[in-house]
């Protein structure tokens, strides 16, 4: 039989359109140039020389965290006597990655929201960070757990229960007084968090800490991702004082940090619960309106499109 030749062209030039796609997609890094605009009564510090370092072989960390701790008591002297927010901004190197901390003090949990892309509950309903966040006039954002990339784990957002069957993976919960715990939910209902005064509930994971103590290794990872990734993660230093915190990865200018550096990290900034959120491509900090981190979605976009996102507003 013959074989025209202008088809075996066309099939051998959409061969390689398809494999160029799939690289540029999945394989192919690319760093992002960014403006973030510092806003008067907020500060984004570039602490590219901090003293912060992992040390793999001690299991120690070296951070002289003094002028942090100093930061962070002033500026919760300030939301004890302020009805908003308190937000501190700051960008630390760590294992040659970029890593974003929001510090955030408030009266209130409440104003600790999550919201849906597109204001919609379902699966595969998707939009950027950034639009999410501005839809819903958003002071700071994180990406959330992709809830809608799984069938099973507990949602519950904003005090309302949307998902109740379980999965096989930590539970973050944030409750109404402030408070953050980890729970498994082989041993507590989604109803029962409710009951108990559930504001928030995300399955994602794993825990990172608890109680200050890290709770995953260095062969711990998120299914088949890999060792070093960009991450989001969320955690508590006490009562109404949590922090987002997101890294960059997957560049030639940051590796990427695996769940015990990440966890690690977090220790050594006072944390004692922290919890692993949807990180990869979707890991996002938006800032005042600004995308302060590197995301690492592919050639075109600056961002995956998720299903949801963490934010004070």
């Amino acid at each position: 039989m013959k074989i025209n030749k202008w088809s075996l062209g066309f099939a051998f030039a959409l061969t390689g359109l398809t494999a160029y796609l799939l690289l540029d997609t999945f394989v192919i890094p690319e760093v992002y140039e960014k403006d973030v605009s510092q806003a008067e009564e907020y500060s984004l510090a570039d602490n590219t020389d901090s003293s912060f370092e992992y040390a793999p072989d001690t299991d120690e960390y070296a951070l002289d965290i003094d002028e942090y701790a100093t930061n962070t008591d002033s500026e919760k002297a300030k939301a004890e006597v302020s009805d908003e927010p308190v937000i501190q901004v700051e960008t630390y190197r760590v294992n040659d990655t970029n890593i974003y901390v929001a510090d955030i003090l408030f009266p209130s949990v409440e104003y600790v929201k999550t919201a849906f892309a597109q204001d919609t509950y379902g699966r595969k309903v998707t939009a950027t960070t950034s639009d999410t966040a501005m839809e819903n006039n958003a002071i700071l954002a994180i990406n959330g757990d992709f809830y809608g990339a799984r069938e099973r784990g507990y949602v519950i957002r904003n005090g309302i229960l949307y998902r109740d069957t379980p999965s096989d993976e930590d539970v973050l919960c944030i409750y109404k007084d402030g408070r953050m715990e980890i729970v498994d939910p082989n041993t507590v209902t989604a109803q029962e968090l409710i009951d108990n005064g559930a504001w928030q509930a995300f399955s994602f994971g794993p825990g990172l800490l608890e109680d200050g103590e890290i709770l995953v290794d260095t062969r711990d990872e998120v299914g088949l991702a890999m060792a070093s990734n960009p991450r989001t993660a969320i955690g508590m230093i006490d009562t109404n004082h949590y922090v987002f915190v997101v890294s960059d990865g997957r560049t030639s200018d940051n590796e990427g940090l695996n769940l015990y550096e990440l966890a690690g990290f977090m220790k050594e900034l006072g944390v004692t619960t922290a919890y692993n959120l949807d990180g990869g491509g979707s890991s996002t900090m938006v800032y005042q309106g600004d995308i302060i981190n590197t995301p690492t979605s592919g050639r075109h976009s600056n961002e995956r499109s998720v299903s949801d996102i963490v934010y004070i507003g």
